[in-house]
């Protein structure tokens, strides 16, 4: 049987006439589904997840607005963009589908280089986010293999980016600021894949000359992310060689102080730190939580900027959302 590799789109109407009107626009480009009523849309949207829903407002047993709110509560559906189709004028039933989490919507009698057009934009925004996911699970992957000699599971990169995530977002970032620092988290200690494996495993307190090969670490993540144009991945190598800098000057490598330390690094060393403590290694049990932060108050000013430790605990109850949503696997 021939797999087609078309775009999928479930299209949901009462109506068979708009049914067939609409797969006569759309069936050379797309693969169609279809069904009369809102429970079979949500069995075919689950069981077939396409890449869009056409769906009808004004159907019986079951609106259109039922079926979306269904399909957002629904962990395998609620990412599937949905346009509603509809003959409804009214300002107020375009508002209450959009507060439902409808991305569009298109208005009966359709037309079809509109309805052409609107699927077209929608579906190149599913791939812009998919790319993007990709994105950030290559990134995750490659954090989590600087992680592995001493973190066996790797979550630690995903709970500290999620935690700077955090921090940045109330320290005032932009949404799409702080999801930077998401996607460039994870890469922090990249450097480690340069650092023997005796050093990084050892169970008790490094010698000096151990602990002057580990502070290369910062340096040697640099080198393997580089130079580039992607804000990104500049982003990633100022994390890499500034995130063991302190707030005193007291850090490595370079001794910066204060505000001179970049802001994504000065983020990350909260957010990693904490992370640290409050997670079993190889050399130390897990801190509680109130231990944890505790050390971040006694060396805010010092280690840490005191505004991000304010800030810090201040979305805490956030923070151990994140700790809780992604545990260490036993």
């Amino acid at each position: 049987m021939e797999i087609s590799d078309k775009p999928k789109i479930l299209i949901v109407d009462d109506e068979p006439t708009n049914l067939q009107i609409l797969n006569e626009i759309l069936q050379n480009d797309y693969t169609l589904l279809f069904a009369k009523d809102g429970l079979k849309a949500i069995e075919l949207a689950e069981s077939q997840e396409p890449d869009l829903i056409l769906l009808d407002v004004m159907m019986p047993e079951m609106t259109g607005h039922e079926v979306c709110t269904v399909l957002k509560s629904k962990e395998k559906t609620k990412f599937i963009p949905v346009i509603f189709v509809t003959a409804l004028t009214d300002v107020g039933d375009e508002e209450k589908g959009f507060q439902l989490g409808a991305v569009d919507y298109i208005m009966k009698p359709v037309s079809p280089p509109i309805v052409k057009a609107r699927i077209k934009n929608h579906l190149s925004l599913v791939d812009v986010n998919e790319v993007k996911a990709t994105r950030l699970q290559i990134v995750q992957r490659l954090g989590m293999a600087s992680e592995y000699k001493d973190n066996e599971t790797g979550m630690h990169v995903i709970r500290m980016s999620h935690y700077s995530q955090t921090l940045a977002l109330a320290y005032g970032y932009s949404s799409e600021a702080a999801e930077e620092i998401l996607n460039a988290a994870p890469m922090h200690d990249v450097g480690k894949i340069g650092i023997p494996d005796f050093i990084i495993q050892k169970p008790g307190k490094l010698s000096p000359e151990e602990w002057e090969i580990m502070k290369r670490h910062p340096e040697i993540g640099a080198e393997i992310i580089g130079d580039h144009n992607s804000s990104l991945l500049k982003l990633a190598k100022s994390i890499a060689i500034t995130h063991h800098e302190k707030y005193d000057g007291t850090g490595y490598p370079y001794g910066l102080k204060g505000e001179s330390i970049p802001l994504e690094g000065r983020i990350i060393a909260i957010a990693d730190v904490f992370d640290a403590l409050t997670t079993e290694r190889p050399y130390k049990k897990a801190w509680e939580v109130d231990t944890a932060i505790e050390f971040l108050k006694k060396e805010s000013g010092t280690h840490f900027d005191p505004v991000l430790v304010n800030q810090f605990i201040s979305v805490l109850p956030k923070v151990l959302e994140i700790k809780k949503q992604w545990p260490e696997e036993t």
